[in-house]
């Protein structure tokens, strides 16, 4: 296999916006050159922009959504119902990355799931010991620990230098949601 058809590991962390935003970028570019790319959020059960837009390329990007209806806000004691709900979304993550039918499989807001103990870092190492050459995984989200950011091939740390949310800007529709 050439490094260009190797599938790596990339990993988008840090306190910055943007980690599910270049995520999303890549699955578009991929989508340009006809790759298909599995989405697969964590944590997140709510309407966002990118939803509806995703609709539209759908023969090239698949989007799911694991975490309940609104903002979560966990605790290190989590419910038993979001641990449920990120096992399975791995579950479902798992079968996609095997299924043959995708290039890319991100696993958004991943990282924050692991924080909250909502899954644990042997069940991670444990899905990317299955990775298929080919396929690329992208794992995002704050708090990515440093053994899954030593097995990736590819780290981003987004630097939060100045946001419009410390001024009580909330989520815009289309910008931030």
């Amino acid at each position: 296999m050439s490094l260009q058809d190797k599938g790596y590991i990339q990993v988008y962390t840090g306190n910055g916006k943007g980690k599910t935003t270049a995520a999303l970028g890549l699955a578009l570019r991929a989508a340009g050159h006809g790759y298909r790319t599995y989405v697969g959020q964590f944590l997140k059960g709510q309407d966002y922009g990118e939803l509806h837009s995703l609709q539209k390329l759908k023969d090239y990007i698949t989007i799911e959504q694991f975490g309940r209806r609104g903002f979560i806000h966990v605790t290190h004691n989590p419910d038993e119902e979001d641990i449920r709900r990120a096992r399975e979304g791995l579950a479902k993550c798992r079968r996609a990355m095997l299924s043959g039918q995708f290039d890319i499989i991100v696993l958004d807001e991943i990282n924050v799931a692991l924080y909250f103990q909502l899954i644990t870092e042997e069940e991670i190492h444990q899905f990317l010991e299955a990775k298929p050459d080919r396929v690329e995984i992208i794992l995002t989200g704050r708090y990515a620990p440093e053994s899954i950011c030593d097995r990736a091939d590819l780290v981003t740390e987004m630097k939060e230098i100045k946001h419009y949310y410390q001024k009580k800007v909330p989520a815009r529709k289309g910008i931030e949601r």
